[in-house]
């Protein structure tokens, strides 16, 4: 495993995928074994979403929309166009997801993930073929938007691309690392 210390500059490749049709499959059967919902927020408070957001991404280092003010994160979550879907299982958050429509016939699939402890367990697919629907599911969306990088887990653009998502362009980047960080999938 490779440990990357706080301070150390990480270059990462950024995919932009979008998908310009609704897929032809069907909404997804329940997984076998899960036995809660998936939730949507209403009006969810910033700690919700810091949690989340921090539980999921911690393996991936996700740390932009930690520097966002709180009041700006509150109006973002307060938006009717922006959704927090949670999926609680045995009593606790397995994953999220955020999709936001404020874009003129469009849908980005804003943030995708599950916790640690959920990965391997069928819960992925199965909920982002739910989020990939329920983005299609409103009036006048042409398009759905996504984008991954080699940050995250290392199936997530395949898993993107088997859903229906096309690659349409590619940014090399760096980030300084806030907080030390052992790439999960090293």
């Amino acid at each position: 495993m490779t440990l990357h210390r706080a301070g150390e500059e990480v270059d990462y490749t950024v995919t932009f995928l979008e998908m310009t049709a609704r897929p032809s499959y069907g909404w997804p059967p329940t997984p076998n074994g899960m036995t809660g919902a998936l939730l949507k927020a209403v009006t969810p408070p910033v700690w919700y979403f810091r949690a989340l957001y921090d539980a999921v991404g911690r393996d991936y280092a996700w740390t932009d929309m930690n520097d966002v003010p709180d009041a700006e994160l509150e109006a973002w979550l307060a938006r009717e166009d922006v959704v927090l879907y949670s999926l609680i299982d045995h009593g606790w958050p397995q994953g999220f997801f955020i999709l936001d429509w404020r874009a003129d016939g469009g849908c980005e699939l804003d943030l995708f993930g599950l916790v640690p402890q959920s990965v391997g367990r069928g819960l992925g697919a199965w909920m982002l073929r739910t989020a990939i629907l329920t983005g299609w599911s409103r009036e006048g969306v042409e398009r759905l938007t996504v984008n991954t990088c080699t940050l995250d887990h290392p199936r997530a653009l395949a898993q993107y691309q088997k859903h229906g998502f096309s690659p349409v362009r590619q940014e090399q980047r760096s980030r300084v690392l806030t907080r030390d960080w052992a790439p999960a999938h090293s």
